[in-house]
């Protein structure tokens, strides 16, 4: 597995997001596994970290020297699964609407699914991912954490669109 971390100073997920849509495009790398990472060096952004089996997309740009170590601790994290936010990972595509947990399972990269306080829902439990979803590395395993939303049905914790913090002060 080829990994490296890139840190360009992307104020927030949306940001990098974008980024790794522009870079990576539509189709993708074969096994590509891209995550964002929250970093504090030379000052709070977030990293991004790509890892895949047979190389990395051409063209990344090579992190300002100010963010490198911020893109090594970046690599580091994902390479020992130990964090990171995943964006793009096997399968995401096929992760829209509602499906059940065995469903999401068996289509992406995703390996577990973990209910907030720790519960393992069922299978048969059907998620409803908002058409965004995004697990995160938990001690080695690709972990998505839920939430239930009513009616025997959890989606994924984070929303789509959070309402930023202090957005209705002026």
């Amino acid at each position: 597995m080829i990994v490296t971390g890139v840190s360009l100073g992307h104020a927030d997920d949306r940001a990098a997001e974008h980024w790794l849509h522009d870079v990576v495009g539509p189709a993708g790398v074969p096994g590509l596994v891209a995550c964002t990472h929250l970093v504090g060096t030379p000052r709070p952004h977030v990293a991004i970290s790509l890892a895949a089996p047979d190389g990395l997309p051409d063209g990344l740009p090579a992190s300002a020297a100010e963010f490198a170590s911020a893109a090594e601790v970046a690599a580091t994290e994902h390479r020992e699964r130990r964090s990171g936010r995943a964006v793009l990972y096997p399968g995401v595509e096929s992760l829209v609407g509602e499906l059940r947990v065995a469903d999401l399972l068996d289509r992406s990269a995703i390996e577990q699914v973990t209910l907030l306080g720790g519960a393992q829902p069922d299978g048969d439990t059907r998620l409803v991912t908002r058409d965004f979803v995004r697990p995160v590395w938990i001690n080695g395993v690709l972990t998505l954490i839920a939430a239930p939303v009513g009616a025997g049905r959890i989606a994924p914790f984070e929303l789509p669109d959070p309402t930023p913090c202090c957005a209705d002060k002026h």
